[in-house]
């Protein structure tokens, strides 16, 4: 994971956007803003894959200057085990770092009042955003959503219809990267591995509807949920860019991470910060996305035929 601190008199969203706004008889050419911050996220990626940059813990200051615009910016790398690290919560208040059981029960819902409400408004003015959950929303929008609906205002409604799409659609992101435990369990997530690899067709289709069966009941119906929002989203592919590959690389590691224990016996060195798993996961969403419409009745149904240990 990469982390970026722009100098405190330079925002790059303040200094690139306006310039790409800049009247044609300018002196700067009008695409400067956009070619300047292509220029830093190359830079960024560049060191990103560099291993000597990935084994220093400290900060590293850069320097990109363009058509007399010079920004300068700090950036360090945190492994994947502390940027993905879920920290055990005793919380029982609010919905963020609170068991998907708990907030249910809470609620008497059998999907998140928080999923529910991102999902509808993604639906109503973001499906056809080019990019929706990949690019990122304001931090501090992201935040401030955050805490409204941790205090269950009353006004959660009036500020996500004001609020920007990609704000929302990260608060969707956060609030499933901040469980106790990912939606897809720290004790299935070696049967997901496995199940995942599995060569033969018909071997893979039992192993991963089972492992489905074998969710809490809370989790899986927030999970179809999930399921089907992301595949209609997909449906407007032309218009957003997003394909099921791309959500599901987006999403696939938040709702499919290892425990902790598993991490630390996973990451041994600093070259180990991609891990393969990462792909696993990917691969696990994409095949739940690609799959025909999945019931819950039918997943239910079929649990008497089925042992549930896995």
């Amino acid at each position: 994971m990469t982390d970026v601190l722009p100098q405190p008199d330079c925002s790059l969203q303040a200094v690139c956007e306006p310039l790409a706004l800049e009247e044609p008889g300018s002196k700067r050419p009008p695409n400067t803003g956009a070619r300047l911050w292509g220029r830093v996220r190359s830079r960024l990626l560049r060191h990103k894959l560099d291993p000597q940059t990935v084994e220093t813990k400290n900060w590293h200051t850069d320097v990109i200057e363009m058509n007399g615009i010079k920004v300068e910016f700090s950036m360090k790398f945190t492994s994947r085990d502390m940027s993905l690290k879920r920290t055990p919560s005793k919380k029982q208040t609010g919905v963020f770092g609170v068991k998907i059981s708990v907030v249910t029960k809470r609620e008497r819902s059998k999907v998140p009042y928080i999923v529910r409400q991102c999902v509808e408004e993604v639906e109503k003015r973001g499906i056809e955003e080019v990019g929706i959950y990949r690019i990122s929303g304001v931090a501090t929008d992201i935040q401030a959503l955050k805490a409204v609906f941790d205090a269950n205002n009353k006004d959660i409604l009036l500020m996500l219809s004001d609020m920007d799409i990609n704000a929302i659609a990260g608060t969707l992101k956060l609030y499933f990267r901040e469980l106790p435990e990912p939606l897809l369990t720290d004790r299935l997530y070696p049967a997901f591995m496995e199940g995942i690899a599995l060569s033969d067709p018909a071997a893979k289709e039992n192993c991963m509807m089972h492992l489905l069966r074998s969710l809490p009941d809370p989790n899986l119906i927030t999970f179809l949920f999930l399921l089907e929002h992301l595949k209609r989203v997909a449906e407007k592919e032309p218009i957003n860019k997003m394909s099921l590959h791309n959500l599901a690389t987006v999403f696939g590691p938040t709702l499919l991470r290892p425990s902790e224990v598993e991490s630390k016996a996973h990451l041994t060195s600093a070259a180990d910060i991609w891990s393969h798993d990462v792909m696993a996961q990917v691969q696990v969403l994409l095949y739940y996305l690609q799959h025909p419409p999945i019931s819950f009745a039918e997943l239910k149904r079929n649990t008497l035929y089925f042992s549930t240990d896995v």
